[in-house]
């Protein structure tokens, strides 16, 4: 059946280009990168062609009712990746959303005395973000900090498919020891390498005219087949899809939203790493009609799940997914659990069930830990202010208030001391609501740029 009408859509967006960011291959720690010109304009690219796609009244994707030209804060919500890379995934949200919600002329007042006054650049439109970072928040980085998914990372590495495949990747190896230049040349290290070779190759004249033929395909051939064994699991609720597991809570969260028709969310960016992408494609099984997908995603890459409703009298809403690899490639649709048309929105719900992981508590249960960052009781608070360094201050104050109440709310039950924490739990699931997206006092704070 054809579901025309689009009431709004969800897109998770890979971050543009950076300089090279090196993963610790066990903890999956990255080292500080920043943002390259090349990665803005990727972002920006993006950000135009959903403009275009879901935006523009001549799209057969047009979102009914949103509004295009003057952004309405209310229709839309972005959650930023603030950890690993974190400031180059910010700066790609930041050029997306210039891309999605260009100046405009008309972002403009009349002032008493009636001057008329045009925002600066020409009419720049100002679009908030909920930066979303693992000290308190553990959505879109779930998989540092976590025991249960390091060691499966060593069972991954200690398995018989993957030492097979670094005896073969030797031979490889040993060609690219000098154009390595001192770096571990393994397969747990194929990511790194791979990153190191890529990035060089884009950014290093010399580099670049010295890298032997095929010497970067290979290394990204090895590279994916390193993150697509630790990214994914046999069960779609395993610990090797913890990637997507906390992200789809902000997802659907955000579906559910725009489904309700009092809600006046239409549009979520959610801007990321590449992590999410390979573990959706395995919890969604999207993996068994595209074996191609498991692989890393190209800079500017990105899935939009778009709501769509049927006509009288099946007016159900349905989803339908599409994939785009970078910034050269139209949206192609894809389908979910062998699916070979739109999915109802109740059934994808149903068929993830039990495996999304929605709350910082869950997501400690999942990674076998069995105490939260000092700052997570305390994120229901929803205290980001959008500045690392007063998140920070604000995060050490707030864990000395932590420590008062718990120490001073010390209860004896039969003879046991057991400590409370008062207070709810903050959801992974929060996406902003109008109150909070224009900050007037929802208690979420917001970052502008």
């Amino acid at each position: 059946m054809s579901h025309h009408d689009v009431l709004g859509a969800v897109i998770l967006a890979r971050n543009g280009d950076r300089a090279e960011c090196f993963q610790h291959p066990v903890t999956q720690k990255p080292s500080t990168t920043r943002s390259t010109p090349l990665g803005e304009v990727q972002a920006y690219q993006l950000g135009q062609y959903l403009r275009g796609l879901y935006l523009s009244p001549s799209s057969a994707s047009h979102i009914r009712g949103i509004h295009a030209d003057l952004v309405d804060l209310t229709e839309v919500a972005v959650r930023v990746k603030v950890g690993g890379e974190g400031s180059a995934v910010f700066d790609s949200a930041t050029a997306l959303l210039q891309g999605l919600f260009p100046p405009n002329p008309a972002n403009r007042i009349t002032l008493a005395n009636e001057t008329t006054v045009v925002a600066p650049l020409g009419g720049y439109q100002y679009v908030p973000v909920e930066t979303v970072e693992p000290s308190n928040d553990r959505s879109l980085e779930p998989w540092t900090d976590c025991p249960a998914f390091q060691r499966h990372v060593s069972k991954v590495h200690a398995s018989a498919a993957f030492k097979e495949a670094a005896r073969q990747a030797q031979p490889f190896f040993n060609a690219l020891k000098d154009f390595a230049f001192g770096r571990d040349l393994s397969l747990e290290n194929a990511y790194n390498v791979w990153d190191f070779v890529s990035s060089s190759l884009v950014h290093n004249k010399t580099y670049a005219h010295r890298l032997p033929p095929t010497f970067l395909e290979q290394a990204r051939g090895l590279a994916n087949l390193r993150e697509n064994m630790v990214f994914s699991d046999s069960s779609r609720g395993g610990i090797g899809n913890i990637a997507s597991r906390t992200a789809l809570s902000s997802m659907l969260k955000a579906l559910e939203r725009i489904a309700f028709n009092g809600d006046p969310l239409q549009f979520m960016v959610i801007e990321t790493t590449y992590q999410p992408f390979i573990s959706f494609f395995h919890q969604t099984d999207v993996i068994d009609s595209h074996p191609e997908l498991a692989a890393i995603p190209d800079f500017g890459s990105a899935i939009a799940i778009e709501l769509r409703r049927g006509p009288p009298p099946d007016a159900r809403d349905f989803l339908r997914f599409k994939f785009r690899n970078g910034t050269t490639e139209d949206f192609q649709t894809i389908h979910v659990f062998k699916h070979r048309e739109d999915i109802p929105l109740t059934e994808f719900i149903y068929r993830l069930e039990g495996s999304v992981v929605n709350s910082n508590r869950e997501w400690a249960q999942a990674c076998s830990t069995s105490s939260l960052s000092p700052l997570s009781p305390l994120s229901s608070l929803g205290a980001t202010t959008g500045s690392g360094a007063a998140d920070a201050a604000l995060g050490v104050v707030l864990a000395c208030v932590l420590f008062a109440a718990v120490f001073f709310g010390l209860r004896f039950v039969r003879g046991k001391r057991v400590v409370r924490l008062s207070g709810p739990e903050e959801s992974l699931s929060s996406v902003p609501h109008e109150a909070s997206v224009q900050g007037n006092g929802s208690g979420k704070a917001v970052a502008r740029y």
